[in-house]
This record gives C-alpha cells, sequence and structure tokens, in this order.
C-alpha cells in the first residue's frame, strides 16, 4: 500500500524487515574466557610450555616478551574457553534479546586472540573442531540467532605453515603470498611491523582464491558451514577493492550474509565495499556526549552529519560499538553509573546494530589490553546487579520497538537537550529518545519536525532510569520536554483506548 507521505515508504520498511542485518543486536565473545570448558583437566595439554592455563578468578595483566615463543606473555596466558563452553551459555545471550552471535578469531593459531592464523581452515584445537563449530551454529540457529566469525584476512601469524614454508625455501610456491626480502626490519613485511604477523600479498590470485574466491577457501566454506557472516579485522588495510570482491563472494556463497569490517573511520563511502562497518565514530560521538565533551546539540548535529554523509541504510547495519576487545572497558571510560546507563540506553537506540562486548552488561572493568580481555563476570549476572538489569531490560523493550531496529533518524534542534526521533511507515511506532547529561533538570519546548506527529499525541516514557519523566504532549508540532538531570528516557506514543477517537485513523 502506498503510504499517504511519502510513495514506496513501505516497500523500504519491508525490506529493512527482511533484512536481519538492520539493527540487530550483537553479542561479540572472546572463546577463551567467555565460559569455563566441561573438560578443563581434558584440556591441559592443549597448553604446553610456555603457554599457561589461567584460574577464572584471574585478571589478565601486561606480560614480558617471550623469545623462545617470538610473543608476549599475556598473549599465550589462557582461561581455557571452548566453542562447547559458548554451546551451554547461548541462553545468556537470549536474556539479552541478542539476534547475533559474534565469535573473535577461532581458526588455529598459537595465540590466545588467534590474529595470527595458522590454519585458516582448521578450528584451533583449545576450542574445538569445525564439527564443533557446526553445532554451536545449528545450536544457535535453533535459538533464532545468527553466528558471525571474526576473518584475519591482511596478516598471518609466523607458524603458518605457508610462511614457514615460504621462509624455508626460496623456491617454495608461497613465497609469493608475503613481502619477503632484506628492506624489511623482520626479513618480511608485518602487520604494522609487529614479527609474528607476517603481511599477505592479497593482490596475488592464489592468495585471494585461499582466503574468498575458490569454493574452498575460508570465507566460502564456513559460510557452507552454516556461519552467517564475517567481521573483517583490520579491514581497511584489505583496501576498498579487495573488500568488495570479498564481499560479493561472501553474498554468491551465501545470499544475505553480512560482511562488516573493522573501520576506525566515519563510515561515509564504505558501504561501496562492505555491509556495514564498526561504527566507531558514533563510539566516540556517545563517550563525547557522557563524558561531558560535548553538550546535546553538538552531539546531535555529529550524529545528523554521520547519518547524512553515509545512508541510513548502510549505518542501520554498521555495528555501534561502545567497548570491544580492543578498547578500554566502559566501565573506566565512564565510572559514573547514572552516565553509564545513558551510554547504553543510546547505543540501544541510535540507529546501528548495537554490539555489546561480553561483560558490558554487568558493567566489567578492564583499561587496555590484556585488561580488557578477562574472563567473564558469571558472579555479577544477577537480579542484585543493577547494570545487568537494566541492559536486560532496556534489551526486552528495544525487542518490541520496532522503531529502534530498522527505523529512519530524525535528529531534534534543541538548547541543551539530546533528542531525536525513530520512525517508520507506520506514526503510531515512532520513538522520541530524549536525554540529559548535564547536572541540571532541563525543560524545552522542542519541535517534533514530523507532520504525521497529530496535535494531540502523548508520548510517554517506557524505559527511563529510575527518575520521573513527564509524558510528552504534541501541540502544533511542538513536545514540552521535561527531563531531571543525568538521566534519558524512551518515549513511545500512548495509543488511544478502544473506541477512544484516533487523529490517526487514516494515517497508516
Amino acid at each position: 500500500m502506498e503510504h499517504p507521505f511519502a510513495p514506496n515508504l513501505a516497500d523500504r520498511f519491508e525490506a529493512r524487515d527482511l533484512d536481519w542485518r538492520a539493527g540487530a543486536v550483537v553479542y561479540q565473545v572472546f572463546v577463551d574466557r567467555f565460559a569455563p570448558s566441561a573438560d578443563l583437566a581434558g584440556k591441559r595439554a592443549l597448553y604446553p610450555a610456555p603457554k599457561r592455563l589461567r584460574d577464572w578468578h584471574e585478571t589478565p595483566a601486561k606480560g614480558h616478551f617471550v623469545p623462545e615463543a617470538g610473543v608476549w606473555s599475556h598473549e599465550i596466558d589462557f582461561w581455557g574457553g571452548d566453542l562447547s563452553s559458548v554451546r551451554a551459555r547461548l541462553g545468556h545471550l537470549e536474556a539479552l534479546s541478542a539476534d547475533v552471535l559474534y565469535l573473535n578469531p577461532i581458526h588455529a593459531a598459537y595465540t590466545n586472540h588467534k590474529y595470527d592464523s595458522a590454519d585458516y581452515l582448521e578450528v584451533s584445537p583449545e576450542y574445538g573442531s569445525r564439527a564443533d563449530l557446526r553445532m554451536l551454529v545449528g545450536d544457535a540457529h535453533a535459538r533464532g540467532l545468527k553466528v558471525v566469525l571474526d576473518g584475519v584476512f591482511n596478516h598471518v601469524g609466523r607458524r603458518h605453515r605457508h610462511f614457514e614454508e615460504a621462509m624455508r625455501d626460496e623456491h617454495s610456491p608461497y613465497r609469493s603470498w608475503f613481502f619477503i626480502g632484506p628492506q624489511y626490519p623482520n626479513g618480511y613485511r608485518g602487520w604494522a611491523d609487529v614479527a609474528n604477523l607476517p603481511d599477505l600479498h592479497v593482490e596475488r590470485d592464489e592468495v585471494r582464491r585461499h582466503l574468498w574466491l575458490d569454493a574452498g577457501s575460508a570465507v566460502r566454506s564456513y559460510l557452507r558451514d552454516g556461519v552467517d557472516g564475517w567481521r573483517l579485522d583490520v579491514a581497511s588495510d584489505l583496501g576498498p577493492h579487495f573488500l568488495r570482491e570479498l564481499t560479493q563472494n561472501a553474498h554468491e556463497e551465501r545470499p544475505g550474509s553480512l560482511v562488516v569490517g573493522e573501520i576506525w573511520n566515519a563510515p561515509a563511502g564504505w558501504d561501496a565495499c562492505l555491509d556495514g562497518i564498526l561504527n566507531m565514530q558514533s563510539r566516540m560521538t556517545v563517550l563525547d556526549y557522557c563524558r561531558g565533551r560535548a553538550d546535546g546539540p553538538t552531539t546531535a548535529e555529529r550524529l545528523a552529519d554521520m547519518v547524512a554523509d553515509a545512508g541510513i541504510e548502510f549505518v542501520l547495519r554498521c555495528w555501534t560499538t561502545l567497548e570491544n576487545h580492543d578498547t578500554e572497558r566502559l566501565a573506566g571510560l565512564v565510572p559514573d553509573l547514572a552516565m553509564r546507563r545513558i551510554a547504553h540506553l543510546l547505543q540501544a537506540t541510535l540507529p546501528g546494530a548495537p554490539n555489546l562486548y561480553f561483560g558490558q552488561e554487568v558493567g566489567a572493568a578492564g583499561g587496555a589490553d590484556p585488561e580488557n580481555r578477562a574472563p567473564m563476570r558469571w558472579d555479577l549476572v544477577h537480579d542484585g546487579n543493577p547494570e545487568w538489569t537494566f541492559v536486560r531490560e532496556l534489551y526486552r523493550a528495544r525487542r518490541g520497538m520496532r522503531a529502534l531496529a530498522k527505523g529512519d533518524v530524525t535528529f531534534l534542534r534543541t538548547k541543551g537537550l539530546l533528542a531525536f526521533l525513530r520512525t517508520t511507515d507506520r506514526p503510531l511506532e515512532t520513538v522520541l529518545v530524549v536525554a540529559n547529561a548535564t547536572d541540571r533538570e532541563v525543560e524545552e519546548q522542542v519541535s517534533v519536525r514530523d507532520g504525521r506527529l497529530m496535535a494531540g499525541t502523548n508520548f510517554r516514557d517506557s524505559v527511563g532510569l529510575g527518575q520521573s519523566v513527564p509524558d510528552a504532549h504534541v501541540h502544533m508540532g511542538f513536545v514540552t520536554l521535561k527531563v531531571p538531570a543525568r538521566t534519558a528516557c524512551v518515549m513511545k506514543i500512548v495509543p488511544p483506548a478502544p473506541g477512544q477517537h484516533s487523529p490517526y485513523k487514516r494515517m497508516s
């Protein structure tokens, strides 16, 4: 049916509804640290010295360089999580109303982080096997969860079998897979000059055939195993041309699959080669607001520019990230719980796919790597933890609001508040999000900027931060917002009671 205000609007939203990637809630798991293995005793032989198997209550700490291993000691400290232990905790993702399980690298590698692949086509034995992965994917799909893997295709590890052969034998066919020569500090080019991470020569056809072109390649074969997509490590290092080729091959193998890139830039322009990126620009904008470095109007302007530049369709598939395995934990960046709740709420309500790093939902602490990779604090998952309760209820409420996952966004012009609408093709689904990060109550009259919002409409807080926010009443295109200090709210339209007159009777 043609929408009365915008032709084909309903068709556009129907397409978004069918696209699981738009607005999905993504839960990120560092497999070694998420849940302890049920067979830890039987796995001890998988961690030979100088690797160390730690107790779950221990916290990672910066270590020393281990010459015989060629890595830092904290890179080979393990806590023993595996794919089976992740399977056992899928209920936790359901409790958070998550849509996607994203796993940090699982392919065979020497370190705990697995960004140093030794074989893309094998799962690291500490984690299990490809059969274990298929079982995890099957269980996840049965619960309505998609599964995304981490693809590290710019470089391998120094123990990769092709690299070892290339360094041993100058006549090896794998010699051309790498940048080898006396002009490089280590005799070969490494990512960021790290000796343990030799760069791949992805300009070579044979390399790309192994990675994503051939039917048996890493990208294609895991998609055939049932995996739903890839998050690409240091995606910008691969460059737009090869990212486009990889994405096209993933879509050919599994239509509707996701390829999202780790790119620490603005999202504008990357839609030409990826389905989405890690939206670190959105992260910085939210953190600046919650740390008092930018006011509401400035924050709204930054976010509006980002959406206008990148396009709403692309932004909806970008991952809105506040913390991950490469950043300090949110609890350290925003130590005040009230302000951290505002950050959680904005992550859940701004356009994009919220990317929750395991433990974020319980307020887990941790500074820079390796502290941010500490084991999951299962002792904090209980109703007495106000952060866990708030985040769980926030995402439960979000699941019932189509506008927050699939909606357009309109940023409202204010003097001090941060306010925006999330809208769909159905006016009654409109959600009004308002935040006040200041230390005083703010009252403002604000234009709603949407002619479909009829006079007499009432907005009511549905996900508040424990402080009373009065209803907002639409009158001649304006609402008066009265928001307590250091709080935020998600306001839904109060629908007319059955039999009551509705000004929306012919608007939907």
